[in-house]
């Protein structure tokens, strides 16, 4: 009976990460597909890109809440059972980035399931298991958004941030050393959605999103190297 419990509650966990928000409030402010829209990730960065701030905003605090109801949903239906509550995180994360509601053929006939990158769901997961979890990472990773200007290095610091927090608080005895497990397994799962973009960090061609001190630094150089070209 408990095994069953506890595949309910990693099943739900996954569904309620597969609910596409970013999708959805996208299409309803716009009539955009996220899909279509640069990176085709439907994230709060690319909902920002396609909606604006609003929305990008909406989209990243209801990623997070997704993934904190899964893991509360998770301790509800299985009280004692500290991998269930893992478990139901991670696959949180799992239906974010690959949705079973975005599911699609590509060009190539081959079926795949759509989604993010999983920065914010990682994010809600750990507010599951401890609630000021999201005072702490979630200002690191905004910091680093909003100066760096790149969406992928900020979610690999939300999940290096994770690992960390809960290290501190499992040798403190705060925690179970468990939930490390999550945090250490959510940043493979990220580091693996984000593949392409590290491979363009290496090469110096990742997108900057355009609020943050490098996106204002950049368009400063760009026009006065406009300005500079206009005047030859």
């Amino acid at each position: 009976m408990q095994i069953a419990l506890d595949v309910v509650a990693v099943l739900l966990g996954y569904l309620l990460g597969s609910i596409p928000v970013g999708l959805i409030l996208v299409k309803l402010k716009t009539g955009k597909d996220l899909r279509e829209v640069e990176s085709g990730r439907t994230g709060g960065t690319n909902a920002f890109r396609a909606a604006g701030f609003g929305i990008g905003f909406a989209t990243a605090i209801l990623d997070i809440v997704k993934a904190t109801v899964a893991v509360w949903a998770s301790r509800l239906i299985t009280p004692d059972a500290s991998l269930a509550h893992v478990l139901a995180g991670l696959a949180a994360i799992l239906g974010h980035n690959y949705s079973i509601f975005l599911a699609e053929r590509d060009a190539n006939g081959r079926f795949r399931l759509r989604g993010g990158a999983g920065a914010m769901p990682a994010l809600g997961g750990a507010v599951g298991l401890w609630g000021w979890t999201f005072l702490i990472v979630f200002v690191i990773g905004a910091f680093v958004l909003f100066t760096l200007g790149m969406a992928s290095v900020a979610t690999l610091t939300v999940g290096l941030g994770i690992i960390v927090v809960f290290a501190v608080r499992a040798s403190m005895g705060l925690m179970p050393w468990i939930n490390v497990l999550y945090g250490l397994i959510a940043e493979i799962i990220l580091i693996w959605a984000l593949r392409p973009n590290i491979q363009k960090i290496f090469a110096g061609n990742e997108r900057v999103i355009s609020i943050s001190l490098a996106g204002w630094l950049r368009a400063r150089k760009e026009k006065a190297a406009g300005a500079s070209r206009d005047s030859k």
